[in-house]
């Protein structure tokens, strides 16, 4: 069987040790809120609208420490695009819109024959993996749609 890609840190600060100021908290608080998996931006202006005078450096070393801390998942989706924050660490892949940036969850199962057969023919361990699937949500393929409609 082989091991996913899902919460552990991996070592550093643990979520136990991880002293949750206000300000903390009020960045913990907005990712475990959001499902459209945030950038770090879009957290900096969620908690503001929640804890006035919240600095930009306050938010980005609590991201950092609560992805070190195993609380918070960071999703890199691909070149050129902002970091993402997720807050459900266990597990699971995501579907990423092309044309608005759209992230949503997704469960891809890999068949485990598929995966022995691939470390058969590279010699390669794989210890985890996670799925990225890039396309187009419906709102984006319904605009594609109209367009080539209209013309």
């Amino acid at each position: 069987m082989v091991p996913v890609v899902g919460g552990d840190s991996g070592g550093g600060v643990s979520a136990s040790a991880l002293r949750l100021t206000p300000q903390r908290r009020a960045v913990l608080d907005v990712v475990a809120q959001s499902q459209d998996h945030p950038t770090a931006g879009q957290v900096l202006d969620r908690v503001r609208e929640r804890v006035e005078g919240v600095g930009a450096a306050t938010v980005y070393r609590t991201l950092a420490l609560l992805v070190e801390s195993g609380q918070v998942a960071e999703l890199r989706l691909g070149q050129g695009q902002a970091l993402r924050y997720d807050h459900s660490v266990h597990r699971h892949d995501h579907l990423v819109c092309t044309g608005c940036g759209q992230v949503q969850d997704a469960q891809v199962r890999l068949d485990a024959g598929a995966l022995a057969e691939l470390e058969e023919e590279t010699s390669f361990t794989v210890a985890g993996y996670d799925v990225q699937l890039h396309g187009r949500c419906a709102r984006c393929a319904a605009q594609d749609n109209a367009k080539e409609s209209d013309q």
